[in-house]
């Protein structure tokens, strides 16, 4: 097996279980996926930029903090790669979950992830996301 489908069939699984668990307002498994090592960036959906394992953490709880009752969630990887120790992945969340305690509503997310090995082991180091208005331009 190479090392991009390794990646995929290894951590990616885990990366979408984590994401799940944070819909379900539980940040504690995506931060178990991070990074403690600069850099290590968020630049989130809804406007968050944050900067060092300080700022990431704190982020997290405050998402996990906005979101209850997730009825799905999905990481669709449309590319990904690999060299050495840096993978990326870029792609598609979605989900249908509560948000600040309303009715379960579906999101569609583009999410970009960058990540790196620490000590033999994947760990996400960025993540960029922003919301779709719309299926298509125009």
């Amino acid at each position: 097996m190479d090392d991009l489908q390794e990646f995929l069939d290894s951590f990616i699984p885990r990366q979408e279980a984590a994401d799940e668990a944070l819909h379900n307002g539980d940040a504690e498994p995506r931060k178990e996926l991070w990074s403690r090592e600069d850099p290590v960036t968020v630049l989130g959906a809804f406007g968050v930029a944050a900067s060092g394992w300080g700022e990431v953490n704190e982020t997290f709880d405050w998402v996990a903090s906005q979101f209850s009752e997730c009825e799905s969630f999905q990481l669709e990887v449309i590319a990904a790669g690999v060299s050495g120790d840096l993978a990326y992945t870029v792609g598609y969340e979605h989900s249908k979950v509560s948000r600040d305690g309303g009715p379960a509503r579906s999101n569609r997310l583009r999410v970009t992830h960058v990540y790196r090995r620490e000590d033999g082991e994947w760990k996400v180091v960025h993540r960029h996301g922003d919301g779709l208005e719309s299926e298509r331009p125009g």
